[in-house]
């Protein structure tokens, strides 16, 4: 592997960045990581097929990540900012963009960058 690689180091901050807001949010136990690795891997395979979208990889990372663990474990990461109401996940904006967020959908606020969740 060519750690020098735009793909390679697009996909290993896209890893790092995840793992941070899952340890983050104390959810990052072996399955989860192993969810992670999931995601690298079928994100891989997608920017061979379209380069151009390298630095989408951080994002859309999350969102595999995210559906993952909505099948498996419920709704993450759950919105810090709202207190009434039924608990919501944060979504990641933009869906498909360069410098993606974690947002409140509800309150149309931005939470943190993708590996900024505290």
């Amino acid at each position: 592997m060519d750690d020098s690689n735009p793909l390679e180091q697009a996909l290993h901050r896209a890893r790092a960045l995840v793992l941070t807001d899952l340890a983050a949010r104390n959810v990052a136990d072996a399955g989860v990581v192993s969810m992670v690795e999931d995601a690298v891997a079928h994100r891989r395979w997608w920017v061979e097929q379209w380069p151009e979208g390298v630095e989408y990889v951080a994002g859309l990372v999350a969102q595999d990540v995210q559906d993952s663990l909505l099948e498996r474990h419920g709704r993450w990461p759950l919105c810090p900012v709202c207190d009434a109401g039924d608990p919501h996940a944060l979504e990641i904006q933009p869906e498909l963009g360069p410098d993606p967020h974690w947002v409140c959908g509800k309150a149309g606020v931005v939470v943190a960058p993708i590996g900024g969740l505290t």
